[in-house]
């Protein structure tokens, strides 16, 4: 008998984050798509529309690599569900899609982060994207603390 595993290996890697918190989706679903509250918790943002298809841009200051420029369209649109961006880093050739759900809680919503399509070549990028995301994530947490 001859075994053959052609099990393909993944083409692409992802992040995934889940946070359960005790904030309503509709207030969180406010720290996703408000231009001020995602500049406060993200990045800067300029552009945003709640649109299928819209583009818009994150800029920060750019770090060696980096240029500080994340350019985003809308994928999909679930009002206090799910909001998904294309999240392209041209300068790094990193296209990935990031998607958050919200699903409530019987104590406020388990928000739910995910950053796919890396390719296997692009570990600095995932590892970068992954403390990334950690540091921003705690301050969502914190920022949904602050705002009523």
């Amino acid at each position: 008998m001859n075994l053959t595993d052609t099990t393909a290996q993944s083409q692409t890697e992802s992040i995934s984050f889940e946070f359960d918190l005790h904030h309503s989706p509709e207030k969180i679903w406010r720290a996703l798509t408000d231009p001020v509250l995602l500049t406060e918790w993200l990045l800067p943002v300029a552009g945003l529309k709640l649109e299928p298809g819209a583009a818009f841009t994150f800029k920060t200051q750019p770090y060696p690599g980096w240029d500080g420029t994340v350019n985003c369209r809308m994928l999909e649109i679930e009002a206090h569900k799910k909001l998904s961006y294309a999240w392209v880093v041209g300068d790094m050739e990193l296209d990935t899609v990031v998607t958050f759900t919200l699903t409530p809680t019987a104590a406020g919503t388990r928000l739910s982060l995910v950053q796919s399509g890396f390719k296997p070549h692009q570990k600095q990028n995932f590892g970068g994207a992954r403390y990334g995301w950690k540091m921003m994530g705690g301050k969502l947490v914190d920022l949904l603390a602050r705002v009523p």
